[in-house]
């Protein structure tokens, strides 16, 4: 049975944000885990794009065979994904990553671009790698999507959501990078909300003071 993936919202603009963003919540205040086991890994990489359905199929078959090396995976999925997320968290904020997180992305991208091989896909040509049958391979893509983007003209977009209760990263694509949220619908709306909420209580508190008895003056 899959899992529940709805709280996997693609909304970073690239595949190795969206893998930052498996953690629900804020590193700061409380965080909630969303990579349980590797199977989740797998369904979420498949929702993703990482990989095919096929391939998910296959590295199913294997995690089974190699429990051990399959929560090995994980745990070393959910380093990237930190690495990954404070790289970009110090982009965002005009600081240096750690070097110790760039060379974790670096030994997952070396993996990730072994022995590369021109396959065949119907009247073209797709670079494929050695490491794609491995149990790691869904995280060969997200390594490659994370240098690729370090090395980009966007970088300088790299937002981390401004809401209290996230901190989901994005690429900001808007014309005068004004995008604030990593969605409106869900941290935005919920900031408006929270907005609405402390002016009515402050319109309240203003009336009751006006209507006070006894009270001579007016708040102006």
């Amino acid at each position: 049975m899959g899992s529940d993936l709805s709280w996997a919202a693609l909304v970073g603009g690239r595949l190795c944000l969206d893998f930052a963003n498996t953690l629900g919540g804020t590193r700061a205040a409380g965080s909630i885990e969303h990579l349980t086991d590797y199977e989740t890994l797998l369904e979420w990489a498949v929702h993703a794009g990482a990989i095919d359905a096929t391939l998910a199929r296959a590295l199913r078959r294997e995690a089974g065979a190699h429990p051990r090396q399959a929560a090995e995976v994980l745990t070393a999925a959910r380093a990237l994904r930190e690495a990954i997320y404070f790289i970009f968290y110090a982009v965002d904020h005009g600081d240096a990553p750690h070097r110790e997180d760039v060379a974790l992305v670096e030994r997952h991208l070396a993996r990730a671009l072994a022995r590369p091989q021109l396959v065949r896909d119907g009247e073209r040509f797709r670079v494929a790698f050695a490491a794609q049958r491995e149990l790691t391979a869904p995280l060969d893509p997200i390594a490659r999507s994370a240098a690729e983007l370090l090395a980009s003209d966007d970088l300088p977009r790299v937002r981390a959501c401004s809401s209290d209760g996230c901190d989901w990263l994005f690429v900001d694509q808007t014309r005068n990078r004004s995008r604030r949220w990593c969605e409106m619908k869900a941290c935005g709306n919920r900031a408006k909300a929270r907005r609405h909420y402390a002016r009515t209580k402050e319109t309240e508190t203003d009336n009751r003071e006006i209507k006070s008895p006894g009270t001579t003056t007016q708040k102006r």
